[in-house]
């Protein structure tokens, strides 16, 4: 037996060498499925990307070989971790036209940790633009290796057999961590209407059986296995023992997917084991948003559709909250900016809603209290605040690197590192602010680089920080929609141009309604929308000038009257152009 993963940047072809190797093994007739058997979420389809692990076990040459697809994004960095944790092997997928890129060095780093046996690939060797020579040197580079690369292509099929073989030479067998004591670690799960929820899980030692009393060391709670078995390409199989090695599912009857921790170890409850296996952490929400239906009348159906998505993702959270400004909705708590984009989706593509998702925020503390949204952030009188920051790592075309140092200094990064990969490609690394991530950091490195850049990060702890609340007033009220956290520096810049947009946003009423920018008690900027001026003597044809000034006169007292006590009218998009995530 041997257990495995394929691991790769997006779009090196990682899917497309699953479909290959399903269709070699026999378990799919070529030319006869879909593209893209693995991901089978729409939205995955839809992207390129793979959102949820999928694992699939298929027999080559008499050798049972346990395929474990997991996402590649940072943002399911642990989840990712923990289904290495059930390998002992890594095809390590390699574009021989872009060559080593940021995410490939995540995924080698990730791999190593696990101590995994890292068989590395060159893949689409048909392109016209495929330089494999190149990109072995590059790898041979990354790994310390001088042995020959392998190179295939996968939408072909050609190297494809020569990689399983390779596969099954130097993939070790499965490990046996607890001897004769039965237990696994959970590294998935999903929710299913009739079972309830299904744990994938690796056997580190003992077989399980059917009708064995289990323990979770995460919940501390006792559950009876009702069912149990491995997972095929189209259906799951069910067996009545899974032994040593084996990667598959359990079934205990369990109602609620948040009883299910990925990283959790699983063991008889009489004669298991005494502690669980090393590792399991609960995976943190680093993203924040809220969640408001365009239309009141949709919340209640808001609210059902992302009951129903937490059932198969536990991993995000959310919580009714009323805004002034937009009305009642959810903070919704997110893995990363990626994590909120696919939720964001589903609720629209799966549940057909129309929502407003207020900009993504961080998680801060602030004299040791955790606030995740700007209206809890006191506009004064506190002592210390912390934000968290990331390690970015990104790989680039040596040309620009100058406007790639530019960005990162003029979000107040600090340099690490830089190194190169060849004469033409570097390294850079920088420690930044997520709070700057979150926004519009990647489509600004993509224009920094004419989209060449590639960029993966990770989160490296919290940091004292001069952060201050800006605050937006239309006819002098304070908005909760438009509170932003941001240094002292950026707040000047950054509130000038929301109340420009304010400004060509909101349609003029018959008084003068001042749009002020303000942090704790002082105002940092101001502009008025002028008021509509209706002309109340074009009526008058001739006679006494006296009936106009009577008539400008009891004009110009509504309006003071209109300006102490009148309701500015914001139309619902002036919070989409303004505060909507992707502005």
């Amino acid at each position: 037996m041997k257990n495995f993963t394929v691991i790769a940047h997006i779009d090196h072809g990682k899917s497309t060498l699953c479909d290959r190797i399903l269709e070699i093994t026999g378990d799919v007739k070529k030319g006869k499925h879909q593209d893209l058997i693995l991901d089978s979420m729409p939205l995955e389809r839809e992207r390129g990307i793979t959102i949820k692990a999928k694992a699939v076990r298929v027999i080559y040459r008499g050798v049972v070989l346990n395929i474990v697809d997991t996402p590649g994004h940072v943002d399911f960095a642990y989840e990712v971790s923990r289904s290495l944790s059930a390998c002992e092997g890594a095809i390590l997928v390699v574009d021989a036209s872009q060559g080593i890129q940021a995410q490939t060095l995540a995924n080698v780093e990730s791999a190593r940790k696990n101590k995994l046996a890292i068989i590395p690939v060159i893949n689409k060797i048909d392109l016209a633009s495929a330089r494999p020579e190149e990109v072995e040197k590059e790898i041979q580079t990354l790994l310390g290796i001088k042995d020959r690369v392998l190179r295939i292509s996968a939408r072909t099929g050609e190297g494809v057999e020569e990689l399983l073989d390779a596969v099954i030479g130097k993939v070790p067998d499965p490990k046996n961590l607890t001897g004769d004591m039965p237990s696994a670690l959970v590294f998935d799960s999903h929710f299913d209407s009739f079972k309830g929820a299904i744990a994938y899980v690796r056997v580190t030692g003992g077989e399980f059986a059917i009708g064995q009393k289990l323990k979770f060391f995460s919940t501390d709670r006792t559950y009876d296995l009702k069912e149990m078995g491995y997972f095929g390409v189209e259906k799951m199989h069910s067996v009545r023992k899974l032994l040593s090695g084996d990667i598959g599912y359990v079934v205990c009857g369990i109602k609620d997917l948040k009883d299910v921790k990925i990283g959790d170890t699983i063991t008889p409850a009489n004669n298991g084991v005494r502690s669980p296996l090393a590792g399991f952490r609960q995976p943190k929400q680093f993203v924040f948003a809220g969640f408001y239906p365009v239309e009141n009348a949709a919340y209640t159906k808001l609210k059902i559709a992302l009951d129903k998505l937490q059932i198969n993702d536990a991993s995000f959270s959310f919580h009714p909250e009323d805004s002034p400004s937009l009305g009642p909705g959810f903070r919704c708590g997110f893995l990363g900016v990626l994590h909120m984009e696919i939720i964001k989706g589903r609720l629209e593509d799966e549940y057909d809603l129309d929502i407003v998702v207020t900009k993504p925020q961080v998680q801060y503390i602030v004299d040791g209290t955790t606030i995740d949204n700007p209206i809890d952030f006191s506009s004064g009188g506190y002592d210390r605040v912390e934000e968290p920051y990331v390690l970015c790592t990104v790989i680039t075309p040596s040309e620009y690197m100058g406007q790639i140092y530019e960005l990162f200094e003029g979000k107040t990064g600090k340099y690490v590192q830089m190194s190169y990969i060849n004469p033409s490609r570097v390294i850079i690394k920088y420690e930044l602010p997520l709070r700057q991530m979150v926004e519009e950091f990647y489509s600004q490195l993509k224009s920094s680089s004419k989209g060449y850049a590639t960029l993966d990060y990770n989160h490296i702890g919290y940091r004292q920080s001069d952060l201050v609340k800006l605050q937006i007033l239309i006819n002098h009220s304070e908005i909760d929609a438009l509170a932003f956290i941001m240094t002292r520096d950026e707040a000047v810049r950054r509130g000038r141009e929301i109340l420009e947009k304010l400004k060509n946003t909101i349609p003029k009423h018959q008084f003068v309604i001042p749009l002020q920018a303000k942090v704790g008690k002082e105002i940092i900027a101001r502009m008025n929308i002028k008021a509509y001026r209706k002309d109340v003597i074009a009526g008058l044809y001739g006679g006494d000038i006296t009936r106009k000034r009577k008539l400008l006169e009891k004009q110009k007292k509504g309006k003071r009257a209109m300006k102490m006590i009148g309701k500015v009218n914001i139309p619902a998009d002036t919070f989409l152009k303004v505060q909507s995530y992707g502005d």
